[in-house]
């Protein structure tokens, strides 16, 4: 047999300081993301007091579908809501599909307002704070290559008056988030009310949130509202695009984008602009929107354009959390284990350069178990499988090393399962034992296929009896998808 038998002694490269985490570690597919496919996917959020108040920042009533108002709309009143013009605008192009979340957002999971189904999440000024779990699928969302369209309003537009303003809930997103809490963006949002103002684009001739299919941007407005400052030290991506009057640089920017992971962000400091001046009865609503002083639709629909991939431009950000489209790729991070403690999530020690194992190719391998005494070792990974792919084969070369003599018993096992991003178990793929204990590496392959559109871990788990050492030894991942 490879290795040794008896009581483990891990040695070499260890996963030190790393603890258990059941969810994994979101990553990205190792190849370059393709252009999203028509039609862009576009989630807006109405979970979160959009609609208190004053505020109408929906689409369309019918949630989560408004072609369930109106299948075919033609102006921006076949659809309810002061968010309606931007949503007939993107519908009427044919090249978008909208949908409403009413609901607590999710990532990698099965409900139909998922984030890994979308391309862009658009926060319309939400006025409840986002959950703990809201925040870790939000920033993962965005990671893994979706766009965030995050517009907020003047400090003190605390409509449902619970204490939260969009300000403070959108810095809370940024800052006390469990993905990356060290200014992930770039910039922090002022805590201003500005009465009035027609900020100024800059001049920059490329930028294709300015220039975009849907027109050109010239000023924007301000009707209460505020700014961004930029902190290009802490993500050198971020751009300031439009400013408060008197100000540029770091200072006073009113719509700024930037990157975070594979995704795009895009923020915009009043919700007056989206607002179309018709909704919902009893609101009282501003028409922004076709405000004759701005190009405020031109600059809506060119943001959420190249939030969601559709204008290839290659300033940055990927396809969406969730593709539609499908590139032959090997999605899985790390997956020969050179690069020692990087990517994969799981007991300290596992992924090691011990020469009292061997690996298959290279130096370093993944080595659960083999201590002789009650051991439980965990290795995980998280990773979207793509919507359009019918064809995704996850492998890995697996070494038995036992000191067990039962040929019939299972003292010691290696379960391979599937979770969802809660930690539920969405399938076990195989449960390996002392009783296949060989010589060498052999090849183990599953098909994911029916996984296809959503984002889940893969998980390893070796469990080991009292006595006598059973070493799962892992080696050469994949995730080949096409």
């Amino acid at each position: 047999m490879l290795g040794i038998t008896g009581s483990r002694h891990r040695a070499g490269a260890l996963l030190a300081g790393l603890t258990l985490v059941t969810a994994g570690v979101a990553v990205q597919a190792t190849a370059t993301p393709a252009v999203a496919a028509t039609p862009h996917r576009i989630l807006f959020d109405d979970g979160h007091a959009e609609e208190a108040g004053n505020a109408d920042w929906i689409i369309s009533t019918s949630k989560p579908d408004p072609l369930a108002q109106d299948s075919s709309p033609s102006s921006e009143t076949d659809w309810t809501g002061a968010l309606s013009s931007w949503g007939v605008d993107l519908q009427k192009t044919g090249n978008y599909s909208l949908k409403t979340a009413t609901s607590a957002l999710t990532y990698g999971g099965t409900s139909a307002t998922d984030l890994s189904k979308f391309d862009t999440l658009v926060l319309p000024e939400p006025n409840t704070l986002f959950t703990t779990a809201e925040k870790t699928a939000i920033m993962t969302f965005v990671k893994n290559g979706g766009g965030l369209f995050m517009i907020s309003d003047h400090t003190g537009s605390d409509r449902n008056n619970d204490g939260e303003d969009a300000v403070e809930i959108l810095n809370d997103l940024m800052t006390n988030n469990s993905v990356d809490s060290t200014d992930p963006f770039g910039f922090s949002i002022d805590s201003l009310n500005i009465g009035s103002d027609y900020p100024s684009a800059i001049s920059d001739s490329t930028d294709p949130v300015l220039h975009g299919s849907f027109g050109t941007v010239t000023k924007s407005l301000i009707a209460s509202g505020t700014t961004a400052t930029l902190k290009p030290a802490d993500n050198s991506a971020v751009k300031g695009l439009v400013y408060r009057t008197g100000y540029s640089g770091n200072t006073g920017a009113f719509f700024a984008t930037s990157t975070f992971g594979s995704g795009r962000v895009a923020f915009w400091g009043d919700s007056s602009p989206v607002d179309d001046g018709t909704g919902q009865s009893g609101n009282t609503l501003y028409d922004g929107w076709n405000d004759s002083g701005a190009t405020n639709a031109a600059l809506a629909l060119n943001a959420t354009e190249w939030l969601s991939g559709a204008s290839g431009s290659s300033s940055g950000g990927g396809t969406g959390g969730g593709s539609g489209t499908c590139t032959a790729a090997q999605l899985l991070g790390n997956n020969g284990f050179e690069s020692g403690s990087t990517t994969w999530t799981g007991t300290s020690g596992v992924i090691t350069n011990s020469s009292s194992q061997s690996a298959r190719t290279g130096s370093y391998y993944a080595w659960l178990d083999g201590y002789g005494k009650a051991t439980t070792d965990t290795l995980s990974q998280t990773v979207t499988v793509p919507s359009g792919c019918t064809t995704a084969a996850f492998s890995f070369y697996l070494h038995v090393d036992t000191a067990e003599t039962s040929t019939s018993t299972a003292y010691d096992t290696l379960k391979v399962q599937v979770l969802n991003s809660s930690g539920t178990v969405l399938g076990t793929l195989a449960t390996y034992s002392n009783l296949n204990a060989a010589s060498g590496y052999t090849q183990r392959s599953f098909s994911l296929a029916s996984y296809a559109g959503q984002t889940v871990t893969l998980k390893f788990t070796g469990t080991e009896g009292s006595t006598l050492q059973t070493s799962f030894v892992l080696d050469d991942t994949a995730l080949n998808v096409s």
